[in-house]
């Protein structure tokens, strides 16, 4: 499986993704946040789902942006030709994935700033290949597993949480969830672009590098049960 999330703020947006993958037995860290760029700009994507759909898409995509002698100044127009791209890989791919069984499933995440972009923009894009845009009463997206981290950010994140909090709290949504599953696990890919700059910033972090935030979160949690006001269960306990 796979723990993707993209966050868009008032200051800029982040993304997050594990690297786990497991087949059958096997484990193996595969790099899910991908960058690309067009006319000179970074942009990532995160996918979940089929990787042979993932990459087909994606060199589908970079192949029409090849051939397109204007280019694109948006990124929602760069999210409208990878769903062409989706749409025409299930028209390819879907009835022979069907026939064995596998579903078609493929969901993304796109994230940056084209020319045009007056901030940095994060996208959704389902299988069918439509989309819907992060927005102040929406400021997320998770794929693969989005179970986990959800209570943490239907909490505590808005589109008012500065920067540096999102960045905190996209790690503790992924936290949560590698603590409950053996499939999402370090290393983990971290993208990270304010409004003021003009290319995200990719870096890649394991297990070591965000213990201190993690054990600090756990540490926190065990003190608030102790503290925790539970008058109200006395008579439970009497």
């Amino acid at each position: 499986m796979t723990f993707c999330i993209g966050i868009k703020v008032r200051e800029g947006i982040v993304a997050l993704a594990d690297t786990r993958i497991v087949r059958g037995g096997e484990q193996s860290n595969k790099q899910k946040l991908a960058e690309f760029q067009h006319n000179g700009q970074s942009l990532f994507t995160m996918t979940s789902g089929l990787r042979s759909v993932r990459d087909k898409a994606i060199i589908y995509l970079d192949e029409s942006l090849r051939n397109d002698s204007n280019g694109l100044d948006r990124l929602y127009q760069i999210v409208n030709r990878f769903g062409e791209q989706l749409r025409r890989v299930k028209a390819e791919d879907g009835a022979a994935l069907q026939s064995t069984n596998h579903k078609f499933n493929s969901h993304a995440i796109i994230g940056g700033r084209l020319i045009g972009d007056a901030v940095p923009q994060v996208f959704y894009v389902y299988p069918e290949g439509n989309w819907i845009e992060a927005a102040e009463d929406a400021p997320y997206f998770v794929i693969g597993r989005t179970y986990y981290g959800k209570p943490i950010l239907d909490r505590l994140l808005t589109y008012d949480t500065p920067l540096r909090s999102a960045i905190g709290l996209a790690l503790l949504a992924f936290d949560a969830t590698r603590t409950s599953v053996t499939d999402v696990a370090c290393p983990i890919d971290v993208a990270v672009m304010s409004n003021q700059a003009s290319v995200p910033i990719f870096r890649r972090y394991n297990v070591a590098d965000i213990a201190i935030t993690t054990d600090w979160w756990s540490n926190m949690l065990a003190n608030s049960m102790q503290q925790m006001p539970m008058q109200w269960a006395n008579e439970l306990l009497s």
